[in-house]
């Protein structure tokens, strides 16, 4: 399962729920796609290209690949929610 969405600080993001859904095919597709693993927050980042389509294209490719795809098109978090959720 993944969770792919833009964030302020990151750019395009694709984070796993757990390094199970991190396999060769998944990794392959996601750095030819210009992503990055960041270990930092445990997910697969890409500085640019953060569109609507953008999300939409990195969701179906991990779709294709079998995961469970959520995504959302504008980022989750903002500072406010963070100090909301008692996070970060």
């Amino acid at each position: 399962m993944f969770l792919v969405v833009p964030d302020l600080n990151h750019g395009l993001v694709a984070a796993p729920r757990g390094p199970e859904d991190v396999t060769p095919d998944t990794g392959e597709a996601l750095t030819g796609r210009g992503f990055t693993w960041n270990s930092e927050i445990e997910a697969y980042t890409r500085p640019t290209g953060h569109s609507p389509e953008d999300v939409d294209r990195t969701a179906g490719v991990l779709r294709d690949l079998g995961h469970y795809v959520f995504d959302a098109h504008m980022p989750l978090f903002t500072e406010n929610t963070h100090e909301s959720f008692g996070t970060c």
